[in-house]
């Protein structure tokens, strides 16, 4: 590892990442590499996940297009030195504002959305300047072999390369003194992260778990909302860190809810979801077995069936948790959705309020003012108003957490600023102020007049 790190800082500091048309041609070999190795990139999630290749497509590869397309089209913008106005009345010269790359980026990336998650933050990375190492998630072998390929294909190792690591090995790699550290995965490992690259003052960006909640109001078309929270919460069996944890409903339609999600669910994986083709599978055997206790003792409304071998787990529907259960304590990561009923919309604030900032928030009401009420006094990351889970498929969006969901944003324009800092350049000129210089014994009148 410490070879490849000094290898790729060697070859950044060659000055080669810099040039722009390196940069667009270095993305051009990439998607070249993923055109031509897509079935196998399709095959490979199928095997790790369950994922079927058309919901394949549309949560992971797709988007990793799409960021290739909005970076070829916009990162000679984003990457042109600005002419910044001088507010100093002491000045006398103009400043320059460019965007630097920080050298050789670490992406640790999660297992949920094990392509995406590689990909696009390398996409951002290598757009913005840098040289990249990418580490997959060990719960994703055959996924992280294609993606070797594909970076073998695309760009020389002192460019971009993979490494494996597992869990116990993420401290490890950021003690390698990277120059900036993209991770994805659980808050108890972001901690690990953050401590670790506090040791040698690395910046680090994190995208982590978030109990996420869909508010239905009473005004919301019903049916419209089941149909697009199922699917949202169904992607990957549930395991995003975008997909809707609970769903707060006002008490007025909570029956009403209840029937249309079973219903939905019956209408995208018919009555035997388990042999439903479209349901992924549980990662492991270790999650399967903490998702199945997970409903112990609780009220399954419909669902709850499961087959261990498979590691497949029935689209479960819980009524009324109570919210100190360990089903409202953390993140779920499985197809389990758990409802709750609220009256006034205080109720239901103060019911997200208790748990920690969600990654993601999504509320369904014909009432656009109300919804975006409730969205501006919510701390979250990223949000949908009669939606869920789409802000996912656009890099129009950042993703990115605040608080126990994360810390920084990327994907699109703010993708290009995760991986590259500001640098500010004075430019002088031969005029002066002599109030500067010393000495200044009276000149003070002088200068809160030029200050203020």
């Amino acid at each position: 590892m410490r070879e490849l790190l000094q290898t790729q800082s060697a070859w950044f500091r060659s000055g080669a990442t810099r040039e722009i048309d390196n940069r667009v041609d270095a993305l051009k070999r990439l998607r070249a590499a993923l055109e031509r190795h897509e079935s196998e990139l399709l095959r490979a999630l199928g095997a790790d996940l369950g994922k079927t290749p058309e919901e394949s497509y549309l949560t992971e590869l797709g988007p990793v297009y799409t960021e290739i397309r909005c970076m070829l089209h916009s990162m000679r913008r984003w990457s042109r030195t600005s002419v910044r106005p001088l507010l100093g009345p002491l000045s006398f010269a103009r400043s320059l504002l460019s965007r630097d790359p920080y050298g050789v980026v670490l992406v640790v990336a999660g297992w949920t959305r094990p392509l995406l998650l590689c990909l696009i933050p390398l996409v951002d990375a290598i757009a913005a300047g840098n040289c990249v190492t990418v580490c997959p998630s060990l719960r994703v072998p055959r996924t992280a072999r294609a993606i070797d390929i594909v970076l073998r294909e695309s760009f020389r190792s002192d460019h971009a390369a993979i490494t494996q690591g597992g869990r116990d090995a993420f401290a490890e790699l950021v003690s390698y003194s990277f120059d900036k550290v993209f991770f994805s995965g659980t808050p108890e490992d972001g901690r690990r992260i953050l401590r670790a690259a506090a040791e040698t003052l690395t910046p680090v960006t994190l995208e982590l778990d978030g109990k996420n909640p869909a508010v239905v109001m009473a005004d919301a078309d019903i049916r419209l909302a089941a149909r697009r929270i199922v699917y949202a919460k169904m992607l990957n069996a549930g395991q995003t860190c975008d997909a809707p944890d609970y769903v707060l409903a006002a008490k007025s339609v909570e029956t009403q809810l209840l029937s249309a999600l079973r219903a939905e669910i019956v209408e995208q994986f018919g009555r035997r979801p388990l042999e439903s083709r479209d349901l992924p599978r549980v990662a492991s055997e270790d999650h399967f077995e903490r998702l199945t206790g997970l409903l112990q003792g609780q009220n399954v409304f419909c669902g709850g069936g499961w087959n261990a071998s498979a590691l497949k787990l029935e689209p479960t529907i819980v009524s009324r948790p109570k919210m100190d259960s360990p089903l409202m304590a953390e993140p779920i990561y499985g197809p389990i959705l758990s409802v709750l009923p609220y009256g006034a919309m205080q109720e239901a604030v103060q019911m997200m309020r208790t748990l920690p900032a969600p990654y993601a928030l999504y509320c369904f009401t014909t009432d656009i003012r109300a919804g975006r009420r409730l969205m501006r006094d919510l701390p979250f990351g990223v949000g949908c108003l009669n939606d869920c889970g789409m802000q996912a498929l656009s890099p129009a969006l950042p993703s990115g957490g605040v608080g126990e969901s994360g810390m920084g944003s990327y994907r699109g324009r703010e993708g290009f600023l995760c991986f590259s800092r500001p640098k500010g350049i004075y430019l002088a000129s031969n005029l002066d102020a002599e109030l500067r210089y010393a000495p200044r014994r009276g000149n003070l009148s002088a200068l809160r007049r030029a200050l203020r």
